[in-house]
């Protein structure tokens, strides 16, 4: 990376990234390349967001078709690739649900605590409010939804004071002694991302959705990193077998263009002026969303996402249990992997040597190293990416 562009971010853009100082200028799939031509093999697509890959011709065909005719016009007005998402984020979920579109995870999850908080006014003697969330959970950044995180280390006094009528519990058998009359929500990751890609148990989930459905207290679940396919299924609810009251959606909806969704099926809850966003549901937006839920279900239908989870899996069990001194446990469904390691300090070392070695990797949590590969990775670009991680292995071992 040249030195100048290493100045001109250091100068002018806010300091809020660790960064590696790289500058990729093209991707294929799961493949980018810098400005020197080396390539890396991407386990990462973003953090979950290049579902599709990079580069992908498909998705760039449609928004270059868009984009030359309208980008943006403002939701006083019918959008109809917005109405045709909603009508396939409904479709492929198979809930009768409305959507509200926004342009990002945390806006999403926004919009939904919103959703509860009206509907606790609206079906209750005396208001409910309190939104129930887990330890090790991850929500967003906005004020609001740094408080419904629980994780200590990110409610940071110098942003204080937070929003009222947040708890956190420590596991799902917890969340049934912390309800109360106050109680509106429950708010979950169905498999927890930033708190180390731990899947919760599907029995305990289905009975929580039970309890909290027959005392009329709302189920949000949050499907930010999960949804899309990146599970197995278009949503972790559907591989769990729930119907949440309230799905947020975002990160691989649209392949990389910003984008957020609040999946409900109390689909009258809002009026006119209860909710709103200038960008959010856009013809850019929307119409990158269409292309990608396409080609998903059509990778779905096909057999090949399955082929690409259980071919991702068995090369992770591989690298697991050849290497027994750094791994403690592997972790994780569909695509949405992850490796427990011994300690914070190794962890940190995989991660710099496998991004040495020519392979994109992550770290969630304390201990645990994350895999997010594009969900259309090729057998060829997997074996690539775990060759040259076992490489980074060696060097660490």
């Amino acid at each position: 990376m040249s030195k100048e562009l290493k100045n001109l971010d250091k100068d002018y853009v806010l300091n809020t990234y660790s960064k590696n100082y790289i500058n990729f200028k093209k991707g294929i799939n799961a493949t980018l390349f810098d400005e020197e031509g080396k390539d890396y093999i991407d386990f990462t697509s973003g953090i979950g967001v290049v579902s599709v890959g990079h580069g992908n011709k498909q998705v760039a065909d449609a928004i270059y078709k868009q984009v030359s005719n309208i980008t943006h016009i403002s939701n006083i007005y019918a959008i109809e690739p917005q109405a045709k998402l909603a009508e396939q984020i409904s479709k492929l979920s198979g809930f009768n649900v409305a959507t509200f579109f926004a342009n990002s995870g945390a806006e999403a999850n926004e919009g939904a605590i919103k959703i509860a908080r009206k509907y606790g006014e609206k079906n209750f003697e005396k208001k409910r409010f309190k939104v129930i969330t887990l330890e090790h959970s991850f929500h967003g950044r906005t004020i609001t939804t740094v408080k419904a995180t629980g994780q200590d280390k990110f409610h940071a006094p110098f942003f204080a004071p937070y929003p009222d009528g947040f708890s956190y519990d420590n596991t799902i058998d917890d969340i049934y002694n912390s309800i109360d009359d106050e109680t509106v929500a429950v708010m979950i990751e169905l498999v927890q991302g930033e708190g180390g890609v731990q899947p919760f148990d599907k029995k305990d989930i289905q009975e929580l959705a039970k309890f909290l459905k027959e005392n009329k207290i709302l189920l949000i679940v949050d499907e930010v990193q999960t949804g899309i396919y990146r599970t197995g299924e278009f949503l972790a609810s559907n591989l769990y077998g729930i119907e949440p009251d309230i799905i947020t959606l975002a990160k691989g909806l649209a392949g990389g263009v910003p984008i957020g969704a609040v999946v409900t099926k109390h689909k009258n809850i809002l009026e006119p002026g209860d909710h709103g966003s200038t960008f959010g549901g856009n013809y850019l937006s929307t119409t990158a969303g269409l292309e990608v839920v396409k080609i998903l279900e059509d990778y779905k239908v096909s057999g090949k996402l399955d082929e690409a989870i259980i071919y991702f899996e068995q090369k992770l069990n591989d690298i697991y249990e050849k290497y027994p001194n750094l791994f403690l446990q592997s972790v994780g469904l569909g695509l949405m992997r992850g490796l427990r390691v011994k300690d914070e300090q190794t962890l940190a070392s995989i991660v710099s040597k496998a991004f040495e070695n020519g392979v994109l990797v992550l770290k969630a949590g304390k201990n645990t190293l994350r895999l997010l590969p594009v969900l259309t990775i090729s057998k060829e670009e997997i074996d690539e990416g775990f060759k040259r991680l076992e490489d980074a292995l060696k060097q660490i071992s």
